[in-house]
């Protein structure tokens, strides 16, 4: 795995414009994909992506 598509919490949320309290909402709900590296809780570039594509498609 390319560790540059990983995104640390706080730039995840940063990204989607919400609290790191909400990010860790959507994890823990499985609504966003993430993966846990020692005690750090990492995002894919990809799951952001896949998650606002889930969003616009409930949108439609």
């Amino acid at each position: 795995m390319d560790t540059s598509k990983l995104l640390a919490v706080p730039e995840a949320a940063a990204r989607l414009r919400v609290s790191k309290w909400m990010l860790y909402n959507l994890i823990r709900s499985r609504r966003l994909r993430s993966v846990k590296i020692g005690d750090r809780r990492l995002i894919p570039v990809a799951a952001l992506r896949a998650f606002l594509a889930a969003l616009e498609e409930d949108a439609a």
